[in-house]
């Protein structure tokens, strides 16, 4: 996988800025008014979860992209960044934090299948997650962990999948409607399913 600096920088910018923004989102700000070792784990609960299902969300585009001969690389949107800290303080949460730019010959069904690797990378974190929390149940940080990265990463899967603007949905739609209907209903079903049931408590 070929990267360059100006891309790890980037993608360390976007994996903290979307951790804080998780924490003031999830435990509210005040978490940052107690000791650093309060906040450090909690800013580690949230990077484990929300900043690794971004970060491998993008390095997938990535991968896939590269293999079909594409130069590709991650770019964050600062001003976003900052929206989405922002938003999590007013008490909603809107990350847009970048994307990866491709470039080169492609096809259809090539572009199709690049943004389809993100979401597809968060359903299988949703699950990975979810095996964990089979094991260790609720409660702890363990626990919490658990919970946060199959609801963080089951959210992102389906949202990713809305067939509007930039979001991967709307390719994947414009490349293959049975695809994309598969896809959608497969990963919006597991989000609505999350995030409406008590099937994964998180337990703080």
């Amino acid at each position: 996988m070929r990267t360059s600096s100006t891309e790890l920088r980037d993608l360390g910018a976007a994996w903290v800025a979307l951790s804080v923004a998780f924490v003031i989102f999830i435990f509210g700000g005040g978490v940052f008014l107690e000791s650093p070792s309060v906040v450090a784990t909690f800013l580690g609960m949230c990077a484990l979860t929300a900043g690794v299902g971004f970060l491998l969300h993008e390095l997938a585009h990535k991968v896939v992209a590269q293999r079909f001969g594409q130069a590709a690389e991650f770019r964050a949107d600062y001003k976003m960044l900052g929206a989405a800290i922002l938003s999590a303080m007013l008490g909603f949460l809107f990350a847009a934090p970048g994307a990866v730019y491709h470039r080169g010959r492609i096809t259809p069904k090539e572009n199709g299948l690049i943004a389809l690797a993100g979401p597809v990378t968060n359903l299988v974190l949703t699950g990975a997650f979810f095996a964990l929390f089979l094991v260790v149940g609720t409660g702890g940080v363990a626990g919490t962990v658990a919970s946060l990265g199959v609801w963080i990463n089951a959210f992102l899967a389906g949202f990713n999948m809305i067939p509007f603007g930039p979001l991967d949905g709307k390719t994947v739609k414009d490349w293959n409607l049975g695809v994309f209907a598969v896809a959608f209903a497969v990963m919006g079903g597991l989000a609505a399913l999350v995030m409406f049931t008590n099937v994964v408590p998180i337990v703080i």
